[in-house]
């Protein structure tokens, strides 16, 4: 059954997703907002509305280990997942934000996240706060450089301005459908986690960092995969990354806020920090090495592989 509850629990969160971000970018369009902000502000924060229902509910619970593992894990499948896979379909081109300013920003936080739990085994109230500020600092940075870029270059291309056009009572309609799937989807997806974990003798964190943070990453995954197909050029290396600045900054972030997060498992420190750290920093070779600003075919395959023997591995514990 509790297989039956993950799953039920996933596809309300992707449902639940999808209509917040119809929502937001609807009810942005209303206030007038330009697309671009729309795209790098609203879209960000309702995309990442599955993996914070999920942090929330799990620490709320006292099950901190999937509040850790299900943003740890995320990012972890966002590299060697869902940017491995966009890769072997289709080489993606490094921008100049990747290394000069996405890149270093992901590398502060995953490093800063790991002093964080090392020094107390938590991440109180004020260290939420401290997160959640530099997401704003991100966002004030991310907002002027769009600014400062070219016109062309694809920051809201991706925004369909149809939504600009959805009556009020619609918007309202969505938002009710998305926060209700998000909230049954969350509390569905980590009962049936904590129960599969118990019946299958692993952590809560094992489960946490595999099943759960790929859950939460199929939308990533879905929409990168058709973009790829596509040959749109719309998916940069810059905007994955972005994702996992977020779900830092913003899922742990307000979720210490709302209920500090607690370091049950050891674990978390001695392996799945190392593994998210260590996707983060190969990027940097893999972008220039030996083909400069391009993640083709053989190195997503690498990234892929590298991502299965963590998932072995996490397994085996």
């Amino acid at each position: 059954m509790s297989i039956v509850y993950i799953f039920i629990g996933l596809l309300l969160l992707v449902v639940g997703g999808e209509f917040l971000v119809r929502a937001s970018v609807g009810l942005s369009f209303k206030l007038r907002l330009s697309k671009m902000v729309i795209g790098l502000t609203v879209v960000s924060f309702a995309t990442s509305a599955p993996e914070l229902l999920v942090s929330v509910q799990a620490a709320w619970s006292g099950f901190s280990d999937i509040a850790l593992g299900n943003v740890i894990g995320s990012n972890i499948a966002n590299i060697g997942l869902v940017l491995g896979i966009t890769a072997v379909i289709s080489p993606l081109t490094v921008d100049r934000d990747f290394y000069k300013f996405n890149w270093p920003v992901m590398m502060f936080l995953s490093i800063a996240l790991y002093f964080i739990l090392s020094s107390g085994d938590q991440i109180d109230r004020l260290e939420g706060i401290v997160l959640a500020g530099l997401l704003f600092v991100y966002l004030f940075l991310l907002l002027r450089r769009a600014k400062n870029a070219k016109a062309s270059e694809p920051t809201g291309d991706s925004i369909d301005e149809g939504l600009s056009l959805v009556s009020n009572f619609k918007i309202f309609i969505w938002l009710l459908i998305g926060g209700v799937a998000l909230y049954f989807g969350s509390e569905l997806l980590v009962s049936g986690a904590v129960d599969l974990a118990t019946r299958l003798g692993v952590s809560e964190r094992v489960i946490a960092v595999t099943m759960i943070a790929v859950g939460t990453s199929v939308p990533e995954l879905a929409a990168s995969v058709i973009a790829a197909l596509k040959k749109e050029k719309a998916i940069s290396l810059g905007n994955l990354i972005g994702s996992n600045i977020f779900n830092i900054a913003s899922v742990l972030g307000i979720t210490a806020i709302i209920q500090p997060i607690l370091l049950k498992s050891r674990a978390v420190l001695t392996n799945d920090m190392f593994w998210m750290i260590g996707f983060a920093a190969v990027l940097i070779p893999l972008a220039f090495l030996p083909k400069k600003f391009e993640i083709g075919r053989i190195k997503g395959l690498v990234i892929v592989v590298a991502y299965a023997i963590f998932i072995s591995l996490a397994f085996m514990e």
